[in-house]
């Protein structure tokens, strides 16, 4: 029994000291292996992080250089035209920079009206259907279809924009509507705006939430409608904008919308503010194109 129970001993043992010594081994060999997959990926990411510093001074450069010829480029583009900015989302920098060269290219602003995230809301669809058959100006009518984003894009547009050939709007009524919107937070306060024939919607990336795809078609069918009301409408988003649930990843997908409304969605940079007063101007012509630095552009910019 001794022997025995000796002999036993000794074969764990022998297996204890095995495994010992053989996970020592495998530790040292893991340990030099991961140390050499962490040397490698570090060396990626520094070389990575330079690429992308690259990128953005181009990109930088890229703006400056788009901002400063910009005035230059769009010069004489929209002559004696008016145009009404729309900011639905959109970036109180990107509306001003967008509204300063409409002036230099010889247009005007006739008014800014920055609609609230209420228009957006399903929560509050019934009240904007009531409210847009209430305000709606004499003698004009809104659009067969029932979506907030159409109901409001076609009583803003009835209030704001004149068709080319049609009768001019009435300021009164515009400033009537514009006043109800904003008692109800459908609008920001203090919005004025006097009628013209062309229109840019300011929105800005793509939406966030459980609620983003029905936002972001709500502002498409919104810019949609006001481009069937006047002489010409832009949609101008910020990157990610194109997306699934991006205002103007909406209209791209829509083939029907977008034969008449155009998009550019990068216009938090130069050459996208360029890009939304040419694309103006080519709709003035009767003209229509998808712009930008999304996959599904068609050009950074229309042709000068």
């Amino acid at each position: 029994m001794r022997y025995h129970a000796l002999s036993i001993g000794a074969v764990f043992l022998a297996l204890a000291i095995g495994v010992v010594l053989g996970s020592t081994g495998l530790s040292d060999r893991l340990v030099s292996a991961v140390s050499t997959q962490r040397d490698d990926l570090a060396a990626q990411v520094t070389d990575l992080r330079g690429q992308r510093d690259d990128l953005a001074a181009q990109q930088r450069a890229a703006d400056e250089f788009a901002t400063r010829v910009g005035p230059a480029a769009v010069r004489g583009a929209l002559p004696g035209k008016s145009v009404t900015l729309v900011s639905l989302g959109g970036d109180a920098a990107d509306v001003a920079a967008v509204s300063g060269l409409v002036g230099q290219a010889g247009g005007t602003v006739s008014g800014t009206v920055a609609l609230t995230d209420a228009v957006t809301d399903p929560a509050r669809a019934d009240q904007l259907r009531e409210l847009a058959s209430r305000l709606l100006p004499a003698g004009a009518q809104l659009p067969a279809a029932t979506d907030t984003g159409s109901l409001a894009g076609g009583l803003l547009g009835s209030a704001l924009l004149t068709a080319p050939n049609g009768p001019a709007t009435n300021a009164g009524q515009a400033q009537a509507v514009l006043a109800g919107l904003s008692a109800a937070g459908f609008a920001e306060p203090g919005a004025t705006a006097a009628p013209a024939g062309m229109v840019v919607i300011v929105t800005g990336g793509a939406a966030q939430g459980l609620d983003a795809g029905d936002a972001a078609a709500t502002t498409a069918r919104l810019a949609s409608e006001l481009d069937r009301r006047g002489g010409g409408a832009v949609l101008a988003g910020r990157t990610g904008s194109a997306d699934a649930t991006g205002a103007v990843g909406v209209v791209r997908a829509d083939e029907a919308a977008a034969g008449g409304l155009s998009t550019v969605d990068d216009v938090q940079t130069g050459t996208g503010r360029v890009a939304t007063i040419l694309a103006l101007r080519e709709q003035a012509a009767g003209g229509t194109g998808q712009y930008g630095s999304a996959g599904d552009a068609a050009a950074p910019a229309p042709q000068p």
